[in-house]
C-alpha cells in the first residue's frame, strides 16, 4: 500500500482554499449592502459603548439605576423626545409658511411678470401670462411625478437607517459576547495582544466621537447666532439641523448651506449673502484650523490621513461610507501600528 505524497495533499488543499476564498468573496460582494450595514452599526456600537457606560455609573441616591438594556432604554427615551420636540416646534411655522405661499402664489403670478418684464433687455421677451403661469402648473406636475418615483428609493433608505438604528442597539447590548466568540477566532498565542489593540482602537474611536461632537456644538451655536443676527427665518431650527448635519462630512455642510440660503432669500438677498459669507468664512476654519487641531489632539491622525479616510469612505459607500471613514483610520492606524510597524531598529512587527 503506498502513501499518498505530502506535496499532493497540500496542493488540494491550497486549491480547495484558493475556491473557498473566491467564493466567500463572491458572496460577500453580493451582499455587499448588508455587510455595509452591519459595519456601521458595529462600529457606531463602538463609539456609542462608552457613553452606555457613563450612563451606567449614574448614581441616584446611591444606586445605579440606569445599567444594561435600562442604559440604552434611557438614551432611546432621551433621544427619541428630543427629536419629536424639534419636529413640534421646528415643523409647524414651516408648514404655516408653506400653506400661505402656496395659496397666494397663484395671484402674485402676474405681478411677478410685469416686476421680471421691467429688467433691461428682459422686456423684449414676449411673456404671455397665461403661458407661464401654464409652465408654471407643467413644472409643479412634473416636480409631484419625481417625488412620487423616488418614494420607493426613500422607503428604502429609510429601511436601511433603521435596520442600522436597531442592529446598533443589538450590538451594544450584545457586543461583549460577539467580541469574545470573534477573538475565539484567533489562535490563543495571538489573542491577548490583539484584544489589547482592539481596546486601544475602541479608546481612539471614543475620542473621535468626543472631537465631533464638539464640532457639532460649535458650529450649531454659531450659526444659530448668526441666523438670529441676520434675522432668518426658523434661525434655531435651521442652528440645530446646521450643527447636526455636521456629522456628515463635506456633504452635511452642503446641505446646510443650501437650505439656509433658500430660507434666507425669502426675505432679502442681503441676508442671503452674509449666510454665504458665514459658511464660507466658517468652513475655512474648519479645514484649516479646528478639524486638523482637533482630530490630530484626540485621534492621532495627520490631516491628509483625514481627508484621504473621508474620500475613501465616501467612495466605496456614500454618506455612511463618510460618517465612519474616521473611525475605521483610527482602528486601521491602530493595527498597523502594532504588527506592522517596527518599534526600533532591530525588532520584529
Amino acid at each position: 500500500m503506498t502513501k499518498e505524497p505530502a506535496w499532493n495533499h497540500d496542493f488540494r488543499s491550497d486549491i480547495l482554499f484558493a475556491f473557498g476564498l473566491a467564493a466567500a468573496a463572491y458572496v460577500g460582494w453580493l451582499v455587499r449592502g448588508v455587510l455595509i450595514i452591519l459595519y456601521v452599526s458595529a462600529l457606531f456600537a463602538v463609539v456609542l459603548t462608552p457613553v452606555v457606560q457613563a450612563t451606567g455609573r449614574v448614581h441616584i441616591r446611591g444606586k445605579r439605576p440606569f445599567q444594561g438594556q435600562v442604559a440604552v432604554l434611557v438614551l432611546v427615551v432621551i433621544l427619541l423626545g428630543a427629536l419629536t420636540g424639534f419636529c413640534f416646534l421646528a415643523f409647524p411655522p414651516v408648514i404655516r409658511d408653506l400653506q400661505a405661499f402656496g395659496t397666494s402664489t397663484p395671484s402674485q403670478v402676474p405681478d411677478l411678470i410685469e416686476k421680471f418684464k421691467s429688467i433691461p433687455y428682459v422686456n423684449r421677451l414676449n411673456l404671455n401670462t397665461s403661458v407661464v403661469y401654464s409652465q408654471l402648473k407643467d413644472l409643479a406636475a412634473q416636480a409631484a411625478t419625481q417625488v412620487i418615483v423616488s418614494v420607493s428609493e426613500l422607503a428604502g433608505r429609510i429601511a436601511n437607517i433603521l435596520a442600522c438604528f436597531v442592529l446598533t442597539l443589538y450590538f451594544i447590548l450584545e457586543g461583549d459576547q460577539a467580541y469574545r466568540w470573534f477573538l475565539a477566532l484567533v489562535p490563543p498565542s495571538g489573542r491577548q495582544r490583539l484584544d489589547k489593540t482592539l481596546r486601544r482602537a475602541g479608546v481612539g474611536m471614543g475620542k473621535w466621537l468626543l472631537g465631533q461632537a464638539s464640532l457639532m456644538a460649535l458650529l450649531g451655536l454659531t450659526s444659530t447666532t448668526v441666523f438670529l443676527l441676520l434675522d432668518v427665518r426658523y434661525a434655531y431650527a435651521l442652528g440645530v439641523i446646521t450643527g447636526l448635519l455636521n456629522v456628515v462630512p463635506v456633504l452635511g455642510v452642503a446641505i446646510s448651506v443650501v437650505l439656509a440660503l433658500l430660507v434666507a432669500a425669502l426675505d432679502s438677498w442681503g441676508r442671503a449673502l452674509g449666510v454665504v459669507i458665514f459658511f464660507a468664512v466658517y468652513v475655512q476654519i474648519e479645514n484649516s484650523y479646528l478639524i486638523p487641531r482637533v482630530m490630530k489632539s484626540r485621534v492621532g491622525l495627520p490631516s491628509l490621513a483625514v481627508f484621504i479616510a473621508l474620500l475613501l469612505g465616501f467612495e466605496l459607500a456614500g454618506i455612511p461610507g463618510a460618517m465612519v471613514s474616521i473611525p475605521t483610520a483610527v482602528l486601521v492606524a491602530v493595527l498597523l501600528n502594532e504588527y506592522l510597524v517596527w518599534k526600533d531598529e532591530g525588532a520584529t512587527p
